[in-house]
């Protein structure tokens, strides 16, 4: 059969057999986009508490109209003494706002409160100070690439930590997009009240001391509650709790968006 084949047809025969080999090696499965936010926000809310639905609004249109902006909420516990056992509430956001508290050092534990970057806390509903500490960030050091396997999350972070900093926790978040809530008991009683980008678990996937390197966990971690989101946080830590904000990803691992 040799010959008959023009150089034409031979030249166009083994790029199709090189493509189609390509194909067969290449991984499969693997959930590359992912956005890497220049700021979070942190809104430590409650069901319980009267003052907080402005703040949650206004966390929704943060989410909406700032790809730069990560904003997530952290439902905290302490209010449910008052009548409503919140739904979403987590005693590990609790402590996470506490632990900020301490670390500033002016036991500032509230809500609706906003705290930008890990650092600086706001009233979460007045939207002109959240504004303008958004404006007042720094930059981060790190970035974060997030890939997701059919069967492993993985974030290779990159970088440098700030002066002075020994270590950061790079945390893992699992995050329920919406979810909308009949509040029956308590201040907010009757009352509807949406809630976006919750975070529903909350967990280091290892410490970071700056340079390149990759951390990775079971991809099943996000699949026991069927939630599509998760984002990594690169968060500065020592004895006094955690600090500074550094890197961020976020993904939506279903569509790799």
């Amino acid at each position: 059969m040799v010959g008959i084949f023009s150089r034409k047809a031979r030249s166009a025969f083994w790029s199709s057999m090189f493509a189609a080999a390509i194909l067969l090696v290449a991984p499969t499965g693997v959930t590359e986009a992912n956005a890497q936010p220049k700021k979070v926000v942190e809104l430590f809310t409650s069901q319980g508490c009267s003052s907080c639905p402005p703040a949650d609004r206004l966390a929704e249109r943060l989410a909406e109209e700032d790809p730069d902006v990560l904003t997530v909420l952290m439902p905290v516990d302490y209010w449910d003494y008052l009548g409503w056992k919140d739904t979403l509430a987590s005693p590990v956001y609790s402590q996470r706002q506490r632990a900020y508290a301490a670390r500033r050092g002016d036991r500032s534990v509230y809500t609706p409160q906003m705290v930008i970057n890990g650092e600086e806390h706001v009233v979460g509903s007045r939207e002109g100070e959240v504004r303008s500490a958004l404006a007042r960030t720094e930059p981060f050091t790190a970035t974060v690439d997030l890939k997701i396997s059919d069967m492993v999350v993985q974030a290779k972070v990159d970088g440098a930590l700030p002066r002075g900093a020994k270590m950061a926790t790079v945390y893992f978040l699992r995050i329920e997009d919406e979810a909308t809530v009949d509040i029956g008991k308590g201040e907010n009683a009757g009352r509807q009240i949406k809630y976006v980008n919750v975070v529903r678990n909350l967990q280091p996937m290892g410490m970071w001391s700056g340079g390149s390197e990759t951390f990775r966990m079971p991809k099943s971690k996000l699949m026991l509650k069927g939630d599509a989101r998760c984002a990594i946080l690169i968060q500065v830590e020592d004895e006094d709790g955690p600090g500074m904000i550094i890197g961020a990803a976020v993904m939506d691992w279903r569509s790799g968006l």
